[in-house]
């Protein structure tokens, strides 16, 4: 059984952590945080970790860097240097774009690295929140480059498989973050937006299913996700511009009463929406 390394034990890089163990792998965790380390021993989330990569790097088959985007480049040309050869590198980081090739430029030539993104998470941050079952179900996206063997593709693949999603597909690094940028970070605005458009908490009380279903998101880690919106920013502020369009297109149709048009919308929006449930 092949020994996989994670960087990071926060409530991804944990959750692939407790999913891995599961099935038999030998998991060694890397973190900055002792107390972490202790705790993902003491709930046996990891085999064996360390807070110095030198340590254990060398001792793994394959390494999933579950950091912070901006952290991936200097992690990985501060630490290649004890990777054993051969070893398989796999981000899963929400952009591709801006991590990845510049990554791949600096890396050894005999070691791999090769994007993946599990399209699941929690709105928590930190190992506690961690959760394997995120995983059940989910789509899962491999996003290789020129760079990439086949054989690291399909090993990709494979972990998706291990992990327990439903669908496994592969994506470009420009379809990745086009896709990104409505189906994840649009949203993400979105449902901030809403949440600061008024002091709502006095509305609490009142609250149904379609605000807490629609702001869920708005629970967010400010460090996180504001990295990850600078990285696909161009990408982002189109969606952004398609999205104040189709809302200033409907205040229309709503100030002239224009009923039909909103039916339209209505129609449209349901079938679309339905393509989702299958």
């Amino acid at each position: 059984m092949k020994t996989i390394g994670i960087v990071g034990l926060g409530v991804m890089g944990a959750s692939f952590a407790k999913r891995l163990s599961q099935k038999g792998y030998a998991v060694y965790g890397f973190e900055v945080s002792q107390k972490v380390l202790d705790l993902a021993l003491a709930k046996q989330i990891i085999t064996k970790g360390t807070t110095e990569p030198r340590e254990l790097l060398w001792e793994c088959d394959e390494i999933i860097l579950a950091l912070y985007p901006t952290q991936i480049l200097p992690w990985v040309k501060e630490n290649q240097k004890y990777f054993r050869p051969q070893t398989l590198l796999m981000d899963i980081s929400g952009v591709k774009s801006n991590i990845i090739l510049p990554v791949q430029e600096i890396l050894r030539n005999d070691v791999e690295l090769i994007s993946i993104h599990p399209m699941c998470g929690r709105e928590s941050r930190g190992i506690e929140f961690s959760d394997e079952t995120i995983f059940d179900g989910a789509n899962y996206i491999v996003v290789p480059t020129s760079r990439n063997s086949k054989e690291a593709i399909q090993t990709a693949r494979e972990l998706g498989s291990v992990l327990g999603v439903k669908r496994i597909n592969e994506l470009s690094i420009e379809e990745h973050d086009r896709m990104i940028g409505f189906l994840s970070q649009l949203t993400h605005v979105i449902a901030v937006s809403l949440m600061n458009t008024h002091e709502n908490s006095h509305l609490v009380e009142y609250t149904g299913d379609s605000f807490r279903d629609l702001t869920r998101i708005a629970s967010i880690n400010e460090d996180l996700w504001s990295e990850l919106f600078v990285l696909n920013k161009d990408i982002l502020l189109e969606e952004i511009d398609q999205f104040m369009e189709a809302v200033s297109h409907f205040k229309t149709a709503l100030k002239q009463e224009d009923t039909e048009e909103m039916k339209r919308l209505f129609i449209q929006s349901t079938q679309r929406r339905e393509r989702f449930n299958q």
